[in-house]
């Protein structure tokens, strides 16, 4: 009964000899723990009569009674303590082995197990219980994720970390992960064709938005690679011809869970997608990249080159650009800034002040003490922002500076 259920499963894969017949012996728990309490009472009340006979013809009538006193701290020692404990302990070790003897033995006491079973059974249906009814509830992802966590050393560290990430997607949406719209870099077919050329041949992207004054008059998404048949064809680059090579874009819906987004590219073979919300507005973009890195990690080891939105300071303070995203100060810093609201540090900002503030202003977040350093006229910059370790863990009023 102690036995890991999964291993078990694995064993019984594997053709294990004793797995395959535990296994079996598993599937009718009632019947096997009446062949065990059917053998072990046997065993125990033939040891106490024999006992007592004994004792009976060395001692007497006294017998009767020094018999079972005796005899009761080493049954209870050696025939139920000390090897149940063990096989507690080393369950698949004594499991697998004792298969082999159970498996016979269900077979020769058949009849006498079927009918205690169906005894049993029958006085436990009298409280509203069917012993067909097993629990077989599938495991929830908290406690796979308890089991991937405690698997020690038998799943390397970078795979364990894998492996809680995949299981974090489903609690990720797209909107966490994309590019903002004003960070995004695209070709203006309006531009002059020397600007675009010049944008294309310094540009470190593959792909690429192309539109007209906006990026609301969307024409179509751009494999950089497809330029350079265009330009190996003809002598003069115009926007008309990269307009021809362009591909149709694809949307995505806010708020897509990024474990769905996984396989709507798998199935769409689409590696980019563009985030619009409700009205059809542009939000974002999100890539087959940016999804994978929540599983694998960053694919740089350089940290700034992914992210040169946050400077760590000598003082320990770090200044953070505005646009950086809430989520990806945590991940860096192993911060805890509230990530169920607002998606950028901007944004978390002024939902704590409810304006707009002007640079030198302070505010505490939780543990965190806050002070924007530059600010325009609608956002806030950049922010220095310094840990303050204490255990109020209390947010205090802004104040100014």
């Amino acid at each position: 009964m102690a036995l890991n259920r999964y291993r078990l499963r694995h064993l019984v894969k594997d053709k294990h000899r004793g797995a395959i017949l535990a296994n079996a012996l598993l599937e009718r728990p009632d019947r096997l723990i009446g062949l065990i309490l059917l053998g072990n009472n046997l065993a125990n009340f033939l040891a106490v009569s024999i006992a007592t006979l004994i004792a009976v013809r060395l001692i007497g009538e006294a017998g009767y009674a020094i018999a079972p006193i005796l005899l009761t701290p080493i049954v209870l020692i050696f025939a139920e303590m000390a090897p149940k404990t063990y096989a507690a302990i080393r369950p698949e070790k004594v499991a697998l082995t004792a298969s082999y003897v159970l498996n016979p033995l269900m077979k020769i006491c058949y009849p006498f197990v079927y009918a205690i079973s169906t005894f049993s059974n029958g006085i436990i249906a009298l409280f509203g219980i069917n012993p067909e009814d097993r629990e077989n509830a599938p495991l929830s992802r908290e406690e796979l994720r308890t089991i991937v966590r405690e698997a020690g050393a038998m799943i390397p560290t970078k795979h364990q970390r894998m492996l809680l990430s995949i299981l974090d997607l489903e609690n990720e949406t797209v909107d966490d992960i994309m590019v903002p719209r004003s960070e995004l870099i695209g070709i203006d077919l309006n531009d002059p064709p020397n600007e675009i050329l010049e944008q294309l041949t310094n540009c470190q992207h593959t792909r690429l938005i192309v539109y007209r004054d906006n990026i609301d008059n969307l024409i179509g998404m751009l494999h950089v690679r497809r330029v350079l048949r265009v330009l190996t064809d003809k002598n003069e680059f115009t926007p008309a011809d990269l307009e021809k090579i362009t591909s149709e874009p694809y949307y995505v819906p806010e708020g897509t869970p990024l474990h769905t987004q996984l396989v709507n590219f798998q199935r769409q073979k689409r590696r980019t997608g563009l985030v619009v919300d409700e009205y059809g507005v542009i939000q974002g973009m999100v890539t087959l990249e940016d999804i994978l890195e929540e599983i694998v990690g960053e694919f740089t080891t350089d940290m700034q080159t992914f992210n040169q939105d946050i400077h760590s300071q000598q003082d320990g303070s770090v200044i953070i650009d505005g646009t950086a995203t809430i989520r990806d100060i945590n991940k860096q810093l192993h911060w805890k800034l509230p990530a169920d609201g607002p998606k950028t540090l901007n944004g978390l900002i002024l939902e704590h002040l409810e304006n707009i503030p002007e640079a030198g202003t302070s505010l505490r977040i939780g543990h965190y003490a806050v002070e924007i350093t530059q600010a325009a006229e609608n956002a806030v910059k950049t922010a220095k922002i310094t840990l303050i370790k204490d255990d109020t863990g209390q947010h205090d009023s802004a104040r100014s500076a």
